[in-house]
């Protein structure tokens, strides 16, 4: 049930990457490149590590693809937070309310890394 739920939050959100890619080039801090780029990769991330932790073979994969975007766009949310200027449609208690909410979203993700199978050893080696 935890990793179907998580899958589908991740994989919504890597599909409103596609959707409304206006709306996240607009929260991308100004010193990275390839705004619309980055909006992309970041939404495949999303969708490809929500769908693989939906099965039990790929599920490991899938939460750790999960952890490492999660940790990968945690300093443009510090950004955000601390440059709440830049982002006058949203909150400013929003900026600062989502910086220890991604904590638990990385280890739900971890979490649901450590459920799925590890990979086969080699044969001929003992696992």
């Amino acid at each position: 049930m935890s990793a179907r739920i998580l899958g589908f939050i991740f994989i919504t959100a890597g599909a409103l990457h596609f959707l409304k890619p206006k709306w996240y080039e607009a929260i991308m801090p100004d010193y990275l490149p390839a705004h619309r780029e980055l909006v992309y990769a970041s939404g495949v991330a999303e969708a490809v590590g929500g769908l693989a932790v939906l099965h039990p073979k790929t599920r490991r994969f899938g939460g750790l693809l999960l952890v490492a975007t999660l940790v990968g766009v945690y300093p443009a949310n510090v950004h955000m937070a601390l440059n709440p200027e830049d982002y006058p449609d949203i909150p400013e208690a929003a900026l600062w309310a989502r910086l220890p909410l991604q904590f638990p979203l990385i280890i739900w993700a971890w979490r649901v890394a450590r459920q799925g199978e590890a990979a086969p050893a080699p044969s001929g080696q003992a696992s």
